[in-house]
């Protein structure tokens, strides 16, 4: 089997142990709506974040020069529904010259025998980009699952599918899957562990090359760390790493920005 099988394999294997789990014990998530559970109800909910990070990781890779980055966002839900926005500072560099990422999302939050489901669809936007040669913004579809087999214990699992991914560099599948351990109480704070492992592959024929060096289109990612809730504050320390080892002008432009680092993360939820 493939690197691409077994890796399918997992995610499948995943989404079958989370199936078969009996009902959500109580824990918390990390993150803004997109990452929660949305209670079946009918009436409209409101929440808003604003935080900083010291580097914006996304799926293992610095977005934002390895420097700190403000970000915030709003996010609204009708019973299963949700919506919302978020943003955050970047730095691409030149020629590109993105600064601000603008991202609209949307899905739906059902819940069946205990596992909680998140269908969605995801824009990314890069306002101001010089971006006429290959067009950063993109879209993503979204599938999640997630449940908890004991209790303080979370597993999940997503499937994102990009048709045409960032830089124009066609089709890219990325799959997720994630355990996070809730802690006992420690003075005002609720602690808890977590951690992540990402593949995303690509077509290296469509643009979609790791390094700019080899044929390479896929990679792995992952992370691990501790987060802190106190009410509307949380705080986390997560160390982040990926397997991509050089980088020359690939999704990764330089291997600084792929490689292992610690970030530390500070959000405020109203």
């Amino acid at each position: 089997m493939d690197r691409a099988g077994r890796v399918i394999w997992a995610a499948a294997t995943g989404l079958a142990l989370i199936a078969a789990s009996p009902a959500l014990a109580d824990g918390s998530f990390d993150g803004s709506l997109k990452d929660e559970v949305t209670p079946p109800g009918r009436s409209f909910e409101w929440s808003f974040n604003i935080g900083a990070t010291s580097d914006y990781i996304f799926r293992g890779i610095s977005q934002r020069d390895e420097k700190p980055a403000l970000q915030g966002g709003v996010d609204i839900s009708y019973g299963i529904f949700y919506a919302g926005v978020w943003s955050s500072m970047i730095d691409f560099g030149e020629p590109l010259d993105a600064d601000v990422e603008l991202d609209f999302y949307a899905g739906i939050k059902p819940e069946w025998r205990g596992i909680s489901f998140d269908l969605g669809v995801i824009h990314y936007t890069y306002p101001g980009a010089n971006d006429s040669g290959a067009e950063l913004n993109f879209v993503e579809l979204k599938a999640g699952a997630s449940a908890s087999p004991v209790q303080n214990v979370t597993i999940g699992g997503t499937v994102y599918y990009s048709p045409e991914f960032t830089g124009e560099t066609g089709e890219v599948w990325t799959f997720e899957g994630s355990v996070a351990y809730q802690l006992p109480q420690f003075l005002a704070f609720t602690p808890s562990i977590s951690a992540l492992i990402g593949y995303a592959v690509g077509d290296a024929s469509d643009g979609f090359a790791v390094d700019g060096i080899s044929s390479d289109d896929d990679y792995l990612y992952w992370n691990a760390g501790l987060s802190l809730e106190a009410e509307k504050l949380t705080l986390d320390f997560r160390y982040w790493d990926t397997d991509i080892g050089t980088a020359n002008a690939g999704i990764c432009a330089t291997t600084k920005y792929c490689d292992e680092r610690f970030v530390f993360s500070a959000k405020v939820t109203y």
